[in-house]
């Protein structure tokens, strides 16, 4: 019977919703963390009597057509991009983008990531890098005798130095957006890389046209809503459950057919 297959085409799209409400509620105090939201689409239509088909002599049509679907399939698990609160930490390399951008991260294999996540640190050789100690890019390197880092919403790095009354610029951190950003993978470690859906990286610095500005002594918190997550991880339950009861039912009706035809 065609609804037990429609129907666990239904479970198994409840399945993977309650997968990703899962990533996002465990991610939900995960610094620069954008959750996920499934979309669902229909599958395909098997069509007993289409609309419009005509009925007599005299052009008389169908005004609505008989058709029966095949179920559901998960379109994609796209990410909200929408801002995250940013949380003080009183920590003099952590840096917060308040608007559109992301840091550039060096990766080991020479390629670039992307991220949100703003907690830095300095290396054995004074750069800047990540918890991870990817460097930050470009390069930002500072002397081990600065008395104090003041970083801009430019992203304009200064130090103080002993016998010096005037601040030294050490250089400046570079933001890059894309037009899909939705489109950019991810790969873990509050990582993105460019994909041809993300589109290429447009590079530019804090408070330019486009770009956000950066928050020194802050960091960007997950857009996760937890009151959100909840009750969407009810409705998804709801719906998988309705979908068993579907199985159930077709179930007890093939039985019921079977025994009337012996």
């Amino acid at each position: 019977m065609r609804a037990l297959y429609t129907a666990a085409t239904g479970m198994m799209a409840q399945e993977l919703n309650v997968q990703v409400i899962s990533n996002n509620i465990a991610n939900v105090r995960t610094t620069g963390y954008k959750r996920q939201r499934v979309h669902f689409q229909d599958l395909l239509y098997e069509h007993f009597r289409r609309a419009g088909t005509q009925t007599s002599d005299q052009n008389t049509q169908v005004p609505a057509g008989t058709f029966v679907g095949s179920g559901v399939k998960t379109a994609s698990t796209g990410r909200v991009m929408s801002q995250g609160n940013l949380t003080p930490t009183e920590k003099q390399y952590d840096i917060a983008i308040r608007g559109e951008g992301f840091f550039r991260i060096q990766m080991p294999d020479g390629r670039t990531a992307y991220s949100r996540d703003g907690s830095f640190d300095l290396d054995s050789q004074g750069r800047l890098v990540t918890r991870d100690g990817y460097q930050v890019q470009p390069g930002i390197t500072v002397p081990n005798n600065a008395t104090s880092v003041n970083i801009n919403a430019q992203g304009t790095v200064e130090v103080n130095l002993p016998g010096q009354t005037a601040p030294q610029q050490l250089g400046q951190i570079q933001l890059t957006r894309f037009i899909n950003k939705v489109g950019l993978e991810s790969i873990g470690d509050n990582l993105f890389l460019e994909t041809a859906g993300s589109g290429p990286a447009i590079d530019g610095l804090g408070g330019e046209e486009g770009f956000g500005t950066m928050q020194q002594n802050y960091l960007e918190e997950g857009n996760v809503q937890a009151v959100t997550e909840l009750s969407s991880l009810i409705a998804a339950q709801r719906a998988y459950e309705m979908n068993s009861k579907v199985i159930s039912a077709a179930d007890q009706m093939m039985q019921s057919t079977t025994q009337i035809m012996r």
